[in-house]
């Protein structure tokens, strides 16, 4: 049997299998990034002939695969947030991408560096990379699509968050690439890094991004209702401006992934209610979901196959304080003095779900220089997102029903208060 065949039939079995498992999941604690990480798994355990993903992922492939995943979920995500940009509105997803985010580069750092043993280079690169949520497996976490109405403060602050952080996290992994590149060298490569890759690189993206998001709304809302111009009725056009913003972006060395997310957003404030908002999401993400499927098979055999061999139970320790202490506590502080139930901040900061986003950039690290800890790496990370693919998996449904369920008991009125 030709391998290709086989590879082409099996990718076609499982994102055919899209089309039922998430509805057949929904009311279950099942997540499906979980099925088809066990998937892979059992695949990659079968006497076939597949090609074996190298379990110390050093493909150029990886970069790009996870590049495009997470570039068409921040589409996703950007067009379903309705929220209006205020301080009063966005200030849980700003702390969380600033307070929180960088406590959890910090924490992460200094256990990299004293536990782990790890370069103070590689150390930073464990945080940064694993610092953003992830807007790819959080789905379950995250608000509906743009026709849904019902935005509550976790979903929206985590869709937010994940938008947000994954270009924000950008800046401390060209920090890890500049500190291991400058190890033992004479210059100013910190006033370099401060100016370039944290000041002018978050500009250009969330200025390009606006730019495209709002010369297409023009296009697509504003000249059609003034002139002849025919109106945009293809549902592709998502994905197109996806490219179109994180090309241009890149090209004028900003952070793509800020400039899409900023893009979608910026198409989605013009006529909220227009239904080719709801066509255009829904495209989207069915595009990301069939690419997540083949990573998340291809992340399956790579654990069977050692991505985690190079895992100590120092590290396994780490990365489990890392899901259930520092990331929740960093939340909880981030969210200090914010009106929020405390049962809801709690849910907020568990939910920092790791995953495609951790392995871009620690591939597209790898890919700039060579680092002494690269195999430790990919094994804290691999394993990190492992589990919380299945923690996150198990208990992101049933968390966030119980939430729903004590928001509408709050909204129903007492007897005592009913008016007679």
């Amino acid at each position: 049997m030709s391998t290709y065949i086989l590879i082409i039939t099996l990718v076609g079995l499982a994102a055919l299998s899209m089309a039922w498992v998430p509805a057949l999941l929904k009311r279950t604690f099942i997540s499906y990034p979980m099925v088809f990480m066990l998937l892979g798994m059992l695949l990659y355990l079968l006497p076939y002939e597949l090609p074996r993903p190298d379990p110390i992922w050093r493909e150029k492939y990886v970069v790009h695969l996870t590049e495009l995943i997470v570039i068409i979920s921040l589409m996703g995500s950007g067009l379903k947030i309705r929220r209006k940009v205020s301080w009063k509105n966005w200030q849980i997803p700003i702390r969380l991408v600033s307070i929180t985010m960088l406590l959890c580069i910090a924490g992460l750092a200094l256990f990299g560096w004293g536990v782990l043993g790890m370069a103070p280079a590689a150390a930073i690169l464990l945080g940064a990379v694993l610092a953003p949520t992830d807007p790819v497996l959080a789905e379950q976490v995250q608000v509906g699509p743009p026709d849904d109405k019902e935005e509550d403060d976790v979903r929206f602050s985590l869709t937010a968050e994940a938008g947000l952080n994954d270009g924000m996290a950008f800046p401390f992994t060209w920090l890890a690439v500049v500190v291991a590149i400058a190890a033992g060298t004479q210059g100013n490569w910190l006033g370099d890094w401060l100016w370039r890759d944290l000041l002018y690189r978050i500009v250009a993206g969330f200025a390009v991004g606006w730019l495209v998001g709002r010369g297409l709304a023009y296009l697509i809302f504003q000249l059609p209702q003034k002139t002849k111009f025919p109106k945009a009725n293809d549902a592709f056009l998502a994905l197109s401006a996806t490219l179109v913003s994180y090309g241009l972006t890149e090209m004028a060395h900003g952070y793509g992934f800020i400039a899409v997310f900023v893009t979608a957003m910026t198409m989605s404030a013009y006529e909220p209610d227009d239904k080719y908002h709801t066509e255009m999401h829904d495209f989207v993400t069915q595009v990301e979901q069939i690419l997540m499927v083949i990573l998340l098979l291809l992340f399956g055999g790579s654990i069977v196959h050692g991505l985690l061999g190079y895992l100590t139970w120092q590290g396994a320790l780490v990365g489990l304080a890392f899901l259930f202490v520092i990331r929740p506590l960093a939340g909880l502080i981030g969210m200090i003095g914010v009106k929020v139930p405390i049962h809801e901040k709690m849910a907020i900061s568990f939910f920092g779900i790791r995953g495609i986003g951790s392995f871009f950039y620690l591939s597209f690290a790898l890919e700039k220089i060579d680092f002494a800890d690269a195999n430790q790496l990919w094994s804290v990370v691999g394993f990190i997102v492992m589990v919380s693919v299945i923690i996150h998996g198990f208990t992101a449904t049933k968390t966030m029903g119980y939430l729903d369920r004590r928001r509408k008991v709050k909204l129903i009125p007492k007897e005592d208060d009913k008016i007679e």
